[in-house]
């Protein structure tokens, strides 16, 4: 989809962050203390990304104000790149179905996994279980 069509069907803070690789404030999404079972979907094209079952409360310190995930919904909901950007050395996720920017990942301890998604609230809409 064309960027100008992006910016007419996101809301501005959701195209900062989907489409320009923005973050948005830490403690400020409204899916951070979500505790509804359900799927989280990708804000920009609705794609299945991350389970209720893989969300999970962080303690470590930095990555804490974001919702955390231990895992994709499955290996080929999201895509992986370096991002060297702001002098840090991070992997970037981004939604595999439309390209837009989700968050980073990191080892974590404190993750059931050991991967800790870092994923940013506006890049994500909720699906409630029925």
């Amino acid at each position: 989809m064309p960027e100008d069509k992006w910016r007419k069907k996101l809301s501005t803070e959701a195209h900062h962050v989907l489409r320009q690789k923005g973050t948005e404030a830490p403690y400020s999404g409204n899916l951070l203390n979500n505790t509804e079972k359900g799927m989280y979907i990708c804000g920009a094209c609705g794609a299945e990304l991350f389970s209720s079952d893989s969300k999970y409360d962080s303690k470590t310190p930095g990555l804490m104000g974001w919702p955390s995930f231990g895992e994709a919904v499955n290996s080929g909901a999201v895509e992986f790149s370096e991002d060297k950007s702001h002098g840090m050395n991070r992997t970037e996720v981004t939604c595999t179905k439309c390209g837009s920017h989700l968050g980073h990942v990191f080892e974590a301890d404190d993750s059931p996994t050991g991967q800790h998604y870092c994923i940013n609230s506006v890049a994500l809409n909720f699906k409630k279980s029925k």
